[in-house]
């Protein structure tokens, strides 16, 4: 029994300080409708995360933007990859988006993405998605 608590003690400490290295880098969490309805994680504004009903998807955002000074909304682009669950689909895709950040620590956003499904040979399909998220 010994045995099993410092290596579980130790494991605990390791996963405790990762999750604060986490939040300190920024930490989102929230809703979506990427895959089917999905679950997204977003770690430091750059690294998303979506599990949904239909499949998965991970997107690495590149490049950030203002519109202007007066607008609420900024701008993103980025690169992910995506699979489904059931029809055994993936490919790349490439996000094309905007934000809002409509309450302190709440964020809307919604994205188009231009997808090469290659499944049985490169296709290209357009996909879309809206989410929620917010920041602990």
């Amino acid at each position: 029994m010994k045995k099993i608590i410092v290596p579980t003690a130790v494991c605990s400490l390791f996963a405790l300080s990762s999750f604060s290295s986490f939040a300190e880098q920024g930490l989102s969490a929230g809703m979506a409708w990427d895959q089917g309805l999905s679950a997204v994680l977003e770690i430091d504004d750059q690294y998303r995360f979506t599990a949904g009903n239909d499949g998965a998807a991970f997107d690495y955002i590149f490049a950030r933007g203002q519109f202007n000074a007066d607008t609420p909304f900024t701008w993103y682009v980025g690169a992910g990859a995506w699979s489904e669950w059931d029809h055994d689909e993936f490919g790349a895709r490439i996000p094309l988006g905007v934000d809002w950040e409509f309450s302190q620590g709440w964020n809307m956003y919604g994205q188009v993405h231009p997808e090469l499904d290659l499944y049985s040979g490169p296709e290209l399909q357009i996909g879309a998605a809206f989410g929620v998220t917010y920041s602990f």
